[in-house]
């Protein structure tokens, strides 16, 4: 009888990770492919079950973790805009269905690697604990006594929803701008990509030095901290720990970040990048999957 196996699924706006892992933890193998949102939540499904099957070459998995982008529940994912239908999809159902006998566990992304963070990353032994992921979009988890804040909807830390003047106060998502379409991965990149269309990524348009990029990248980390420094002085968190695609803009972020909690917070945490920036949510659902064999 071949040894178990598990598999591991992060769903995210841009990109979809893919691990199994045999029943110690070890990774056999990996692949991401890319998300391919506007061909909907139904083909973006298949296509993941596809690779996934072709990365597990036949065995069968024991258990199943995915970590998804929004609030999974009974019959969809709240709070996800990235893929259409998305909100339709059943999520942990589906994967049932695909690996008939599977133990399937499903969380939030952010909390996932919030999860690993806390367990044995950046946020080990800090109670509390704050993560901050800065990716495609943006969200924070709240680490308390070692476990992971869900609240009562599973909604703890979407930030992306922030009000971010007093004349939202009253106004439907709809009729305003949330805080993760000005702050956020996305929004900083088509911003710098209008600014300078030339540039092969994000990174570069940063790095040319171009006064107007400047000023985007300013007005970013200025509303970013804004809302940090306000968070963090509701917590009152040891470490603020950074996880996402823009840990790779590192030194364009911390500095200001850092100003800003030295200047306004009582008590000044930590401010470090994640041990995991990159595949946070991977390991995390790895590890559900795991736990669940």
């Amino acid at each position: 009888m071949s040894e178990p196996v598990v598999l591991g699924l992060d769903f995210g706006g841009t990109k979809i990770a893919l691990a199994v892992c045999d029943a110690g933890g070890a990774r056999l193998g990996s692949v991401t492919i890319p998300t391919r949102p506007a061909e909907g939540a139904r083909a973006v499904f298949t296509r993941t079950v596809a690779a996934a099957r072709e990365l597990l070459a036949g065995r069968l998995p024991a258990a199943v973790g995915a970590a998804t982008f929004g609030i999974p529940g009974d019959g969809g994912v709240d709070l996800a805009p990235a893929v259409p239908g998305w909100e339709h999809l059943a999520l942990a159902r589906e994967l049932g269905a695909a690996f008939e006998g599977a133990a399937v566990r499903v969380v939030t992304d952010v909390k996932a690697a919030a999860g690993i963070e806390a367990g044995s990353g950046a946020l080990a032994g800090c109670d509390p604990g704050l993560y901050l992921n800065l990716g495609t979009g943006l969200a924070v988890a709240i680490v308390a006594g070692g476990v992971v804040l869900n609240g009562r909807n599973g909604a703890s830390g979407e930030i992306g929803y922030n009000l971010r003047a007093l004349a939202d106060v009253g106004v439907p998502p709809n009729g305003r701008v949330p805080l993760e379409d000005t702050v956020s991965g996305r929004a900083l990149a088509e911003g710098a990509a209008a600014l300078r269309p030339a540039a092969p990524h994000l990174g570069a348009a940063l790095d040319s030095g171009d006064p107007a990029v400047g000023r985007l990248l300013g007005a970013f980390v200025g509303e970013l901290a804004f809302h940090l420094v306000n968070l963090a002085i509701a917590v009152d968190p040891a470490r603020i720990a950074v996880g996402g695609g823009m840990v790779r803009s590192w030194r364009h972020l911390h500095d200001g970040l850092r100003r800003a909690l030295d200047a306004a917070v009582p008590y000044p945490p930590e401010l470090v990048p994640a041990r995991y920036p990159f595949d946070g949510p991977l390991r995390g659902a790895l590890a559900l999957a795991l736990a669940a064999v």
